[in-house]
């Protein structure tokens, strides 16, 4: 604070000497109207008062600016005289503009803090929500999977003599499932960590290939879901775009992970991509049961409301929450909506300037 304190009354003492060095400059070269004189000093004020905070640097330096023109600059030369005449009209007068200006500029500066500090609240708030939303599923997603697996594990152990190889095979299948999905469900939870680990909430992106990126997705998704089917529409352009892909390819994995799950259909999942003028635009599309109209306003909160047309399959809720997440951080959008054959998913990532005319 001290430091900061003395920096303010160097740079104010600074700018005082320089606007007086200048106001001689003038002066040597036969140049002495006074007129000239106080618009050096204005500007110096001025700057004054948006290197510094608070009224009493402005005010000292207004002060001296009136001293100085009065001392330096009007007959008789370094004198003070008071008795000129009209000169107390002058004095008021610069007085009153210095003291506005140091006035209006501490004021403009601290409208200016307290906008940055209702957009870093604003900010805040969306990470506490965000928190919030996705405690909510976890609360609530978790609860199913771990009772699956206590119960599945206990009726194993317990009835082991009494199960057939099927039934037996049905409990370690139905295990293996609900510890994949856990598992699934920890690396969506590590992916949303990582993205508000930075406090800018953006992520580190690099050009990449866009192809490259999908085709990564799509064989991360087939080793955990064998019997999905995919089809890939995109432009025959070579398309590179500023990302983070290992943050994408979990948008990808989630979305079409999701069509597989929820849409109730076995029908191929279509995956579509655009290359608009100032972004590129995916879509996952299914043709299955379309999403409850009623839950479309709440569909990427991390939450699900009651519906008597539930699928009744888990984690929908989180894995579109972190798919929000993420392509906000990109600086993106994502919506969901209602098609006439099922439901779609459509996210934008926006190009880099540097990247329009690849």
């Amino acid at each position: 604070m001290k430091k900061k304190i003395l920096s303010e009354i160097l740079l104010t003492i600074l700018l005082m000497l320089a606007a007086t060095m200048i106001s001689f400059a003038f002066f040597q070269f036969g140049n002495k109207n006074i007129a000239n004189i106080t618009v050096i000093y204005s500007l110096a004020l001025i700057l004054t008062a948006l290197g510094t905070t608070g009224y009493w640097y402005g005010i000292a330096a207004s002060l001296y600016c009136v001293t100085a023109v009065n001392y330096f600059f009007s007959y008789p030369y370094f004198h003070f005289n008071f008795s000129l005449d009209g000169y107390p009209i002058t004095f008021i007068g610069m007085l009153a503009i210095s003291l506005l200006t140091s006035t209006t500029t501490s004021t403009l500066k601290k409208q200016r803090q307290a906008m940055a500090d209702r957009e870093k609240a604003l900010a805040e708030a969306e990470r506490e929500k965000l928190r919030a939303n996705l405690l909510r599923a976890v609360s609530h997603d978790l609860r199913t999977p771990l009772t699956s697996i206590i119960g599945s594990s206990s009726s194993f152990l317990e009835n082991y003599p009494e199960l057939s190889d099927g039934e037996r095979t049905e409990l370690i299948a139905n295990i293996r499932d609900d510890s994949q999905w856990l598992l699934n469900m920890v690396e969506n939870l590590l992916t949303v960590t990582r993205i508000d680990d930075n406090s800018t909430d953006k992520v580190k992106k690099s050009p990449e290939v866009v192809e490259e990126v999908i085709s990564e997705a799509i064989l991360r998704l087939k080793k955990r879901l064998p019997d999905i089917r995919i089809r890939v529409s995109m432009p025959n352009d070579f398309l590179m775009l500023s990302m983070d892909p290992t943050l994408i390819e979990q948008v990808l994995i989630n979305l079409l992970e999701n069509a597989f799950v929820h849409s109730g259909s076995s029908d191929p999942i279509d995956l579509i991509i655009r290359d608009i003028d100032d972004s590129i635009i995916f879509t996952v599309r299914d043709y299955g049961n379309g999403v409850d109209e009623g839950q479309l306003p709440y569909i990427f909160e991390g939450q699900r409301s009651a519906s008597p047309s539930a699928d009744g399959h888990k984690g929908i809720g989180i894995g579109l929450s972190i798919c929000k997440t993420i392509i906000r951080a990109h600086g993106g959008t994502i919506t969901a909506s209602n098609h006439a054959d099922g439901a779609e998913f459509t996210f934008t990532l926006p190009k880099e300037k540097e990247n329009n005319n690849v």
